[in-house]
């Protein structure tokens, strides 16, 4: 095996949230935020999207999220603080689009 292959992967968890009413937005934000205190987040961010796309500005929240394998992002999506969020975001919330990578 080469080296490359032996390199350990990070798991990359990117979100993209829209708003149903632009004045609930910070209030996602700061749902969201409480994600950064999951134990097995090796890294996180959480921000209003800055981009002004002149060909659409759908995406008005994104989450950025690293976690060292699998596991970490399982214990993560079941932590009590995940559905406490969920509890607090999806009903501000009008879209959500998720990847790992």
């Amino acid at each position: 095996m080469t080296e490359n292959r032996l390199e350990k992967r990070v798991i990359r968890h990117v979100v993209f949230f829209s708003s149903k009413n632009e004045g609930d937005i910070d209030r996602i934000v700061e749902g969201l935020s409480m994600l950064g205190a999951i134990p097995s987040v090796s890294h996180f961010e959480v921000s209003r999207n800055r981009n002004e796309d002149r060909f659409g500005n759908d995406v008005d929240v994104v989450v950025y999220a690293e976690f060292e394998d699998d596991a970490a992002l399982a214990a993560y999506r079941s932590h009590q603080i995940y559905q406490d969020c969920i509890d607090i975001v999806r009903p501000l919330r009008e879209m959500r689009v998720a990847a790992d990578f």
